[in-house]
C-alpha cells in the first residue's frame, strides 16, 4: 500500500511537471472533457517507466527508516536475521517491478507515446490565433507565414504584421505589411478571420499573365482590409503517420530491425558518396597531374616545381590561376556540405533508436538501483515519515535526472557516445548504491546527522550545557564527605595547572606540532570533576543541582595539539595558512580553559560549603 500510495503522488508530481511545459496547447482551446481526459490519460501512461523508480525510493525509505525509527530493524538484527536477508523479499518484488517496467516499455509505452504526440501536435493547430508567437515566424495556419512583432494578449490586436501567403507554389505568392490587425475565428469554425489596418498588399500575378510572361508584383495600399483564410477550427485528430520514423514510439523488436535497416542504408550511401569524390575529385585530378608533370619533364628534362610555374605567371594569370582555384575549393566544399547534411541526418537517427533501446533497460534497471539505495538509507538514517525521506528522496532523483538528461543531450548531438552519455547516471549511482549498501550492513554512522552536528560543533568549538533535572527516586544518597575531599582535589590541581602552565601565553609551536606530550593532568583534573558531579546528580538539594549545571563541559586535549594523528599535526604546520589558524584556535582553546577552571574553583567553593551545611 505505501509503494502504490508514492506511486500514484510521483506519478501526479510528474504529470504536473509535464503539463506545465504544455499548458500554453491546452488553455483557451475550447477543448472538450474527453480531449482533456484522453490527454492525461496518455500522458499518466507516458510517465508510469519513470514513476516507478522515483516511488520505489520513496517507499523504501519511508519503510525502513519506521523500522529503524521503532526500532523494529533492532529487534530483527538481535533474532539473528541480517539486514540482506531482510532486503530478500522486497529485492524480490523490485525486480517483478522492473520486469513490469520494460514489458511497458515495449509495448505499451510506444504505443501511449504516439497517441500523446497527437494529441499535443493537434492541440497546437486548433485555434492558432492563440498560438502566434511575438517575433518569430509561424506557420501554424496553413499556406502562411505569418510574423508578429508585438501582441497584446487582452484586445488580441498584433502590431509590426508579416505575413508571407503561398496559394500553389512559391511563384504564385502574397506579402502583406501592416502596422496592426487581428485574427478571429467565424462563428461556423471553419474559417478565420484576418483583419488588417493601415498596410500594403504585394501579390504575385504569375497565374494571370501566363508562364510564359513577365509576372508583374501588384501593390495595394489600404486603411482596413479583411480576408478570410480557409481553416477547420474544430478539433481533428493528427495522422498517426507522422510519427512512423519516431524511435519513441517503436517497440525494441521493431527498433532492432529499424536501426539495422538505418545503418545498412546509411552505409550503401556513404559508400556511394565516398566513390563520387574519389573519382570526381581525386582520381581525374591526380590522373591530370601525372600527365601534366610527364608532359613537363619529357619536355623539359628536368623536375617540375609549381611554385616556381606559378612565379613565373604574370599578375592577371595568377588571379585567375588562383580564382579558378578557389572556385573549384568552393564547389567541393558546398558539395560535401550537402552530402554531410544528408548523412548527419540519417546518424541522427540512428543515434536515436540507439538511446531508445539503452533506455528501455536502463529505465527498469534503475528500479533495482533506487532501491538498493533507498532501503540502506532507510536503515542508516532512521526517520520515517514524509520529512526525510522525501527530501533525501528529491535529491537522489534530482542527480539521477540531472545525469540521465545530461548524458542523452549529449548522446543526441553525437558529443558522447550513445552508450556513454545513456549509462551515465547508472555508472554513478550503481557505486552509490554499493556504498550505501555496504554501510548498512556495517551498521555505519556516515549518514547519522548527530555524529556531523557533534563534529560541526567540536570544529567550531561550541559545547552543550549540562541539563542534570532532580530525580524523583534516588537509589543511593551522595556521599557528601567524600565528595567535599574530592573537590578540594580538584581546586588544588586546577590551580596548580594554571599556574604552571601559563595558559595566557601562546602555546609553543614545537610542542604542538612536532614533539607533543599527552596531558595527563588535565585528564585526571576532568575525570574527579566529573566522577564527583555523577555522584552529586543524586542529591535533593536544589543550590547544589543549580551549581552543577554551572559546571563547563570541559574539553581536554584541543588546547594541546590540532589532531590526534602526529602526521597530520606535521603536515599542518608545513602549510601555512592552515597551520596559523589551527595555531590561533588552540591559543583561544587555552584561553578558554582558563576560563573554565576559575569558574569550576569558584563553583567548588560554593558546593562545599553547601555541603558542610548538609
Amino acid at each position: 500500500m505505501l509503494f502504490l500510495g508514492t506511486f500514484f503522488i510521483c506519478l501526479f508530481v510528474l504529470m504536473m511537471q509535464f503539463l506545465w511545459r504544455s499548458v500554453d496547447e491546452l488553455v483557451g482551446k475550447g477543448l472538450t472533457i474527453e480531449v482533456l481526459a484522453q490527454f492525461f490519460w496518455w500522458m499518466a501512461l507516458v510517465m508510469v517507466p519513470q514513476a516507478l523508480p522515483l516511488a520505489i525510493l520513496l517507499s523504501s525509505l519511508i519503510t525502513f527508516g519506521n523500522l529503524g525509527e521503532s526500532s523494529e530493524l533492532t529487534a530483527i538484527k538481535s533474532a539473528g536475521i541480517s539486514l540482506t536477508r531482510t532486503f530478500s523479499s522486497l529485492v524480490v518484488v523490485c525486480s517483478l517491478i522492473s520486469v513490469t517496467s520494460f514489458v511497458f516499455q515495449n509495448n505499451i509505452g510506444p504505443y501511449s507515446t504516439i497517441k500523446l504526440s497527437q494529441l499535443l501536435i493537434s492541440m497546437k493547430q486548433k485555434s492558432p490565433e492563440l498560438g502566434i508567437p511575438e517575433g518569430v515566424f509561424y506557420d501554424g495556419i496553413p499556406n502562411s507565414n505569418i510574423y508578429v512583432q508585438k501582441k497584446d494578449n487582452k484586445t488580441g490586436k498584433f502590431y509590426g504584421i508579416m505575413i508571407y501567403r503561398m496559394s500553389n507554389s512559391y511563384e504564385d505568392s502574397e506579402i502583406i505589411l501592416a502596422d496592426s490587425g487581428m485574427l478571429q475565428t467565424t462563428a461556423e469554425r471553419k474559417h478565420l478571420l484576418l483583419t488588417l489596418w493601415n498596410g500594403e498588399w504585394f501579390s504575385n500575378q504569375a497565374q494571370e499573365m501566363g508562364s510564359n510572361a513577365a509576372a508583374p508584383f501588384r501593390r495595394e495600399t489600404f486603411l482596413e482590409k479583411k480576408t478570410l483564410i480557409d481553416f477547420d477550427g474544430d478539433f481533428s485528430m493528427t495522422d498517426a503517420e507522422l510519427f512512423s520514423g519516431d524511435a519513441r514510439g517503436k517497440g525494441l523488436k521493431r527498433l532492432y530491425r529499424d536501426l539495422d535497416s538505418l545503418e545498412t542504408n546509411n552505409d550503401s550511401i556513404g559508400r556511394v558518396f565516398y566513390k563520387e569524390v574519389q573519382a570526381n575529385y581525386f582520381s581525374t585530378s591526380l590522373m591530370t597531374k601525372a600527365d601534366t608533370v610527364a608532359a613537363v619533364k619529357e619536355s623539359t628534362n628536368t623536375a617540375f616545381n609549381v611554385d616556381s610555374a606559378f612565379a613565373k605567371l604574370n599578375g592577371d594569370d595568377k588571379r585567375n590561376v588562383l580564382a579558378a582555384a578557389r572556385s573549384q575549393v568552393q564547389s567541393v566544399a558546398s558539395d560535401m556540405e550537402f552530402k554531410s547534411m544528408i548523412t548527419e541526418d540519417a546518424n541522427r537517427m540512428i543515434r536515436q533508436h540507439k538511446i531508445e533501446i539503452y533506455k528501455k533497460f536502463l529505465v527498469a534497471l534503475s528500479c533495482l538501483i533506487f532501491f538498493f539505495i533507498g532501503a540502506p538509507l532507510g536503515t542508516i538514517i532512521r526517520k520515517g515519515g514524509l520529512g526525510i525521506p522525501v527530501i533525501v528522496s528529491v535529491l537522489v532523483f534530482i542527480v539521477y535526472y540531472i545525469l540521465d538528461n545530461t548524458g542523452y543531450q549529449m548522446a543526441r548531438r553525437g558529443i558522447w557516445a550513445v552508450w556513454f552519455g545513456e549509462l551515465l547516471a547508472t555508472m554513478v549511482l550503481t557505486p552509490l548504491a554499493v556504498f550505501v549498501t555496504y554501510k548498512a550492513n556495517k551498521d555505519s554512522a556516515v549518514f547519522n546527522f548527530d555524529v556531523y552536528r557533534e563534529l560541526l560543533f567540536n570544529l567550531l568549538g561550541i559545547r552543550q550545557k549540562r541539563n542534570i533535572m532532580a530525580k524523583e527516586v534516588i537509589i543511593n544518597e551522595p556521599n557528601y564527605k567524600q565528595n567535599i575531599e574530592l573537590l578540594n582535589e580538584v581546586t588544588a590541581r586546577a590551580q596548580a595547572y594554571a599556574e604552571a602552565h601559563k595558559l595566557k601565553t601562546p602555546p609553543n609551536v614545537k610542542r604542538v606540532f612536532f614533539e607533543y606530550q599527552p596531558d595527563n593532568e588535565m585528564a585526571e583534573i576532568n575525570r574527579l570533576l566529573e566522577t564527583t558531579i555523577d555522584d552529586l546528580g543524586n542529591t535533593r538539594d536544589k543550590l547544589i543541582l543549580n551549581l552543577l549545571n554551572a559546571y563547563p563541559v570541559m574539553s581536554v586535549k584541543a588546547h594541546t595539539r590540532p589532531f590526534n594523528r602526529q602526521w597530520l599535526n606535521t603536515v599542518a604546520a608545513i602549510v601555512v595558512p592552515v597551520g596559523l589558524v589551527l595555531y590561533i584556535r588552540m591559543w583561544r582553546f587555552r584561553l578558554r580553559l582558563l576560563k573554565d577552571l576559575r569558574v569550576v574553583v569558584q563553583n567548588n567553593n560554593q558546593i562545599i560549603a553547601q555541603m558542610a551545611k548538609l
